[in-house]
């Protein structure tokens, strides 16, 4: 940057913020460092004792902050999501639908571990909102290294930091385990649970069946839900590792893959999940702990949206949950 005449500053860009003090009526900043100091500014400048002013000297290999920011913004949007304006080097995220985030943890790593700049954003793997705001971006200096800012692009390459997956309307079937409930001695107070959770992403229960802790009739119970068109089937009652608790045994017998029975996660470390392959894609077949029924965030509110946006889980997703997991 180099100083100069006030007088003679006219369409050059600010360096700094220029604050104006007014006593007992104002304070605060007049002009933004990026403004681009227009005829009409002068008496202005020259009225809060600015005789001379930092303006940014042009030089080729360099970007100011803004333009720079927009670097940012280029390699972490994607479809769903728009920017807000451009300020002192700053642009966030904003998203235009419901859905899943997604965040690429690798290339956000990367990009933050250049220095100078950074992207800061919701947690990954959450639900968002229209609206809502999902990363902000900021080159921390006024100018910066074109050179740097290609070794972003480096980093980011490949993909967007950032995705919006947007929640499917999903056809759930709910299998209610247990004899107690199966023969009425107790009222089922899980399933109204279950169904208020699942209505919050727009889904439609498809189907409810009941049964006693017979293993053959609970897979029976499973097998007419997906007969019946349902996408998604969740199991409650009968996941501890009792004797007489066969769930798991009947999700194992009609999936095709178990993804994880467990998970480093206190209230729901009994949580199952698995997965029935057929033609048009993966069917989850989930059991939910008993915890879901009385616990306020368990196991099921973290991978619910997930499960709702048709984002596959793997192991070593659920056995990561151990940092955080103690809800």
């Amino acid at each position: 940057m180099k100083q100069v005449k006030t007088t003679e500053a006219v369409g050059q860009m600010l360096c700094h913020d220029i604050t104006q003090i007014i006593p007992g009526e104002f304070k605060g900043p007049i002009f933004r460092k990026g403004h681009i100091i227009a005829e009409e500014d002068i008496p202005v400048l020259l009225s809060v004792g600015k005789d001379s002013v930092f303006i940014w000297e042009v030089n080729e290999n360099m970007l100011h902050e803004n333009d720079a920011a927009q670097v940012l913004y280029d390699i972490s949007a994607s479809d769903h999501m728009h920017p807000s304006e451009t300020k002192e080097g700053k642009i966030e995220l904003i998203a235009d639908m419901d859905g899943l985030l997604k965040v690429d943890r690798k290339r956000l790593l990367a990009v933050n571990s250049l220095g100078e700049m950074m992207i800061a954003c919701r947690r990954g793997d959450t639900p968002i909102r229209a609206g809502q705001r999902i990363a902000g971006t900021r080159v921390i200096p006024l100018i910066i290294e074109k050179e740097k800012m290609e070794r972003a692009k480096e980093a980011a390459e490949g993909g967007p930091i950032f995705r919006i997956l947007p929640f499917q309307k999903k056809k759930v079937g709910i299998v209610t385990t247990g004899n107690e409930v199966f023969y009425s001695r107790i009222e089922d107070k899980f399933t109204p649970i279950v169904i208020e959770k699942l209505e919050a992403y727009g889904a439609e229960i498809f189907g409810h069946e009941i049964t006693d802790d017979d293993t053959e009739r609970e897979i029976g119970c499973i097998h007419r839900l997906l007969d019946k068109g349902c996408d998604m089937i969740l199991c409650t009652g009968g996941m501890s590792v009792d004797p007489d608790d066969r769930t798991p045994y009947a999700i194992r017998e009609v999936a095709d893959r178990v993804v994880s029975y467990g998970a480093p996660v206190l209230p729901g470390a009994m949580f199952m999940v698995a997965y029935l392959e057929r033609e048009g894609g993966r069917i989850p077949i989930c059991g939910l702990p008993g915890c879901v029924m009385f616990a306020k965030r368990t196991i099921f509110d973290i991978l619910l949206p997930r499960l709702m946006a048709d984002d596959e889980i793997f192991k070593e997703e659920i056995d990561a949950l151990g940092e955080g997991g103690l809800l």
